[in-house]
């Protein structure tokens, strides 16, 4: 894989003297062009040895580019904040809106690769993570961002070479460290490393270039141009980026569904609520507060037919916590910042710390309910939202996130009775929109949404759980009690994996 990196490129002064103007002329033209014309953001992944040129290479751009409209993100160890978060949580808050370059000098591959190295992770860990990575990068493309990945490669000599040549100039002296002399020694080891993740990360939407370092106007001017050559075709090219990935809906052949098969007569009198309540109310408050609980976090979703009691029970749950543990998120209308960023920014940025809540009232799933139903997004949006939802949810519960998910469901009748009875009542108009009723009006499409959501999305870790609301004492109660049982599990499961 590096043979074509090992062959002694060379661009001589006279050429690169002639070839930079109009490079950077080019390249201030396509950035112009990106930030005022386009709809997608450009993410440059530099990786490679030590000593290879990247962060030359980096300030080389700036030099070239438009630095404005630029962001570079160097990834070190974690903070604290960051590693009492998924791992890739950090990779998701750095990532360029549309009309921006954000170049990442390091990124998610940094840690999985020294860790492999140092043998810290197994074989088929180090897979697992190329795997999930593969999957964010196809998300991101089907976002509409152009990713582009580089290798700076030097053989084992000639890294030897440049990092004696950068440490006896005392101008780039500081950039050799112990830690590259050490990792020097390991050489043999990070090429086996970096060619399997390279062949098996060289995907058609993400594929690497693999640049020899040893001369810096080759490896700039290679970058610089191939950036140049990427974006000019992508501005160029006015086909629709989006493309199906999953196979279509299809139709129930009988009127049997999750949502048809409920008991929506189920209720609860006054007093058997207000005992349960009462019950689950203290359960859930002792579990977050004890020790065990300090290694997970909590992250509660609510969905539901309109007027189905999302926000009362959600009240119900925050009674039983103490307010600087938890914040409720409720999800309307994508912000401009939010538009600009993939689908699930947003909801990654709200993600809780170890110890914390997070309540959302709606959440990411609008994407394949509201905007399904109301066209606000392409059908391949949503089709292929549904894996990139089970990964991100399943991302979370391996980091130690206990995620419980509802969906509170009334009957047409019992919505109609509770519209009335809002517009009737003064302090519960605001509750009532013409949205609310137009909603109404597409009730079957809504149902048939619901279904095929439940029917993908509800996975063995993470299972929706379906809450009959006609009546909302019960509902509350049976929302309390299940969040209880969900977190006694997670708790009373990683007990077993410490002893």
């Amino acid at each position: 894989m590096f043979e074509s990196a090992e062959l002694g490129h060379v661009i001589d002064k006279e050429t690169y003297k002639t070839e930079v103007p109009k490079l950077r002329e080019a390249l201030l033209e396509a950035q112009f062009d990106l930030r005022e014309k386009s709809g997608f953001p450009v993410i440059v992944l530099i990786s490679g040895v030590d000593g290879a040129g990247k962060g030359e290479t980096i300030n080389e751009l700036y030099e070239w580019m438009d630095p404005r409209y630029l962001s570079t993100l160097a990834f070190s160890a974690p903070s604290d904040e960051e590693s009492e978060r998924p791992y890739m949580w950090r990779y998701w808050r750095a990532l360029p809106p549309k009309g921006r370059i954000g170049i990442f000098a390091g990124s998610w591959y940094s840690t999985p690769i020294h860790r492999r190295i140092d043998g810290d992770m197994n074989q088929a860990m180090f897979d697992q993570h190329i795997d999930q990575f593969n999957r964010f990068e196809a998300m991101l493309v089907n976002e509409g961002a152009l990713v582009l990945k580089f290798w700076f490669h030097l053989s084992r000599d000639s890294q030897k070479k440049r990092l004696k040549a950068l440490e006896k100039d005392p101008r780039t002296a500081w950039r050799v460290t112990k830690e590259s002399w050490e990792r020097l020694k390991t050489y043999d080891k990070l090429q086996d490393v970096a060619s399997h993740l390279l062949r098996l990360t060289n995907t058609p939407w993400a594929p690497w270039t693999v640049v020899e370092g040893t001369d810096d106007r080759y490896r700039s001017l290679t970058v610089g141009k191939m950036i140049l050559d990427a974006l000019q075709k992508r501005l160029s090219d006015t086909r629709d980026q989006n493309y199906p990935v999953a196979p279509p809906i299809f139709p129930k052949i009988d009127a049997l569904d999750v949502l048809t098969a409920l008991n929506l007569e189920q209720s609860l009198d006054k007093k058997e609520y207000e005992t349960r309540l009462a019950q689950a109310q203290g359960r859930l408050s002792e579990l977050v507060r004890s020790p065990a609980f300090r290694k997970h976090s909590l992250i509660l979703a609510f969905e539901g037919s309109d007027a189905a009691g999302k926000g009362s029970s959600i009240r119900r749950v925050a009674a039983a916590l103490d307010a600087r543990q938890y914040q409720i998120v409720p999800i309307a209308a994508p912000t401009e910042e939010e538009r600009a960023q993939p689908y699930l920014w947003r909801f990654w940025r709200h993600i809780p710390r170890v110890g914390r809540i997070t309540i959302f009232d709606r959440s990411w799933y609008g994407r394949v309910l509201v905007e399904r139903v109301e066209g606000y997004c392409t059908e391949a949006d949503w089709l292929r939202a549904y894996a990139e939802i089970n990964d991100f949810e399943h991302e979370l519960a391996e980091d130690g996130a206990i995620i419980v998910k509802f969906w509170l469901q009334i009957s047409k009748e019992e919505q109609f009775r509770r519209f009335k009875e809002r517009e009737n009542i003064a302090f519960k108009r605001f509750k009532i929109t013409d949205e609310d009723w137009r909603n109404r009006e597409k009730w079957d499409e809504y149902h048939d949404a619901v279904c095929d959501m439940v029917e993908r999305t509800s996975t063995g870790a993470i299972p929706w759980t379906l809450v009959e609301a006609n009546d909302k004492n019960f509902a509350r109660v049976k929302v309390l009690e299940t969040i209880c049982t969900r977190v006694e599990a997670a708790l009373a499961q990683k007990g077993k994996h410490d002893n």
